[in-house]
């Protein structure tokens, strides 16, 4: 089965409503253009408030169901689309997440996925308001295929990967946020990159399945200073690793790309990595450190 995957590459402006109405109509464009499944990058409602820890930024959090995910929703309907959208959930006074929603082309909410791994970085102070997610790593049969969600720093994380590929996703989406520190940008720029890139093209390969990352673009300084550069390159990666196609560092982009899901079940039947496991072997993985 082919399908048309769309990632949405965009700056954010620091209007909740101004970058929900910028990427309803990217996604509208993607979906008139032939995607079938679209991907919006992390958190795309606001600027990445996370480079502070401010009460306030609270305020921009929403339930799920609710007002941006049935937004979505209506789009999906009506184009027989498939939707992945970040949201800053709130699920109760005290409790909120960075969440997934995860929409069929019918319309309908089939799920959403909580962000298990949580950063504490400078300027990625996310600890402050993500609370881990609890939904465990899974995958949804979709009208367009089998998809599993993680967001941004699960990307680095083999063990969500594997998990989710072994629910069957035959693609991974990965809404991201990430960028440069101005300052460090000379020195350590190129390889902050080339690993990001990397362990992520690294995951289709050990898994046998595609991988698809959503990135923003532009220099967010919510709480001033030199604040974040985002790297954009979006990219989708097949399901050897190659790069099927990639985005610019600082355009607005509606990145499509037709994949082919039975190169899934060709590449996992020919590199029988799921086959040799040896998950007898592998209790130690849920230690954290052995001494």
């Amino acid at each position: 089965m082919k399908v048309t995957l769309g990632l949405l590459q965009h700056a954010c402006s620091a209007k909740p409503a101004e970058n929900l109405k910028k990427t309803l109509a990217l996604a509208e464009q993607a979906a008139k253009k032939g995607a079938k499944i679209i991907c919006t990058q992390e958190l795309f409602r606001s600027q990445y408030f996370c480079q502070a820890e401010n009460h306030d930024y609270f305020k921009l959090a929403e339930p799920i169901p609710g007002p941006s995910a049935e937004a979505f929703q209506k789009i999906a309907k009506k184009y027989k689309t498939v939707i992945v959208a970040s949201l800053f959930e709130k699920r109760a006074s005290g409790l909120y997440h960075n969440t997934a929603v995860i929409i069929d082309a019918d319309g309908s909410l089939l799920g959403i996925y909580r962000k298990m791994h949580i950063p504490d970085d400078p300027l990625y102070y996310e600890k402050f308001y993500f609370t881990p997610g609890d939904t465990g790593f899974k995958a949804w049969q979709t009208k367009y295929g089998k998809i599993g969600v993680l967001v941004c720093w699960d990307q680095w994380y083999p063990e969500g990967a594997r998990l989710t590929a072994l629910q069957g996703a035959e693609i991974i989406f990965y809404p991201t946020a990430i960028g440069w520190h101005p300052s460090e940008k000379t020195e350590y720029g190129v390889n902050q990159h080339g690993a990001w890139e990397t362990i992520q093209r690294a995951h289709a390969v050990a898994n046998g399945c595609y991988v698809a990352v959503t990135n923003r673009i532009g220099v967010e300084t919510p709480e001033g200073g030199d604040g974040i550069e985002f790297w954009g390159q979006s990219f989708i990666a097949g399901t050897s690793g190659q790069i099927l196609k990639k985005a610019s560092v600082d355009q607005e982009e509606i990145l499509l790309q037709e994949i082919d899901l039975e190169k899934v079940d060709v590449t996992r039947t020919h590199w029988p990595f799921l086959r040799d496991r040896r998950i007898d072997a592998y209790g130690d993985l849920t230690k954290r450190f052995r001494d």
